[in-house]
């Protein structure tokens, strides 16, 4: 038999699979989960402390369709996978992944650090073979900025920005400008540019701008410079 707490988590999740999360009433998940409102107040401490815990489950999902990304011999290609499996998450879940990815409160849900680690981990195989063109944080910086921005702006502005060609063009300007593809494409400042800005806006937390156009020394590759 699932307890009170499971009941509010399942409930919560429930309704913010047709609303987003400002519009759902604690009465509303009391009545659906079969519990009196005090209970909430109980295992979670308030509604933010609610919505964060569901956040942290959503992580959970986010990170486990990730890991079933599969792995092959080309560790740049992997990368799009990846981008393209999270972009999917978005579109599927879109009022939990706002919740995940623009928290309202100083209360962050812990999972995003280890969404953070996994790229990591894909960006040092990018760099152990010889394929990265900056450090692998500074990387995952600008690929998940850029990210989360196609999928914010996708989600807000379906009309604007739902078109299926935004996603691989972000994604190849990014990815193809952090792995060290040395083609002349100005479109990785603009999108950067937008996602940092969407970030700050939603947020309130502006995150620090990467330096893409400094290039960094990866084993066995030279140093790439910009054509003048």
């Amino acid at each position: 038999m699932s307890t009170a707490r499971e009941r509010i988590l399942e409930a919560t999740e429930e309704l913010l699979a047709t609303k987003d999360a400002s519009a759902i009433s604690t009465r509303a998940i009391c009545d659906r989960a079969k519990v009196g409102m005090p209970e909430i107040y109980r295992q979670f401490g308030d509604k933010q402390g609610l919505l964060t815990a569901v956040a942290d489950i959503g992580f959970e999902r986010f990170l486990a369709d990730k890991r079933r990304n599969p792995l092959t011999d080309d560790p740049v290609e992997d990368l799009r996978t990846a981008w393209n499996s999270h972009v999917a998450f978005a579109l599927r879940n879109p009022h939990l992944y706002r919740l995940m990815f623009t928290p309202t409160s100083d209360a962050k849900p812990e999972a995003v650090k280890e969404a953070q680690a996994l790229l990591l981990k894909a960006l040092e195989r990018c760099r152990d073979a010889g394929r990265l063109r900056m450090p692998p944080e500074l990387a995952g910086q600008a690929v998940l900025s850029a990210n989360v921005g196609v999928c914010m702006m996708a989600l807000s502005y379906p009309g604007l920005f739902g078109g299926s060609g935004i996603s691989p063009a972000v994604r190849d300007a990014v990815i193809d400008r952090v792995t060290g593809d040395e083609r002349e494409d100005t479109r990785i400042e603009a999108a950067t540019v937008l996602a940092q800005t969407l970030l700050a806006t939603l947020t309130g937390t502006p995150p620090s701008t990467p330096d893409l156009d400094r290039p960094t020394r990866a084993p066995g590759r030279p140093v790439a410079t910009p054509e003048a």
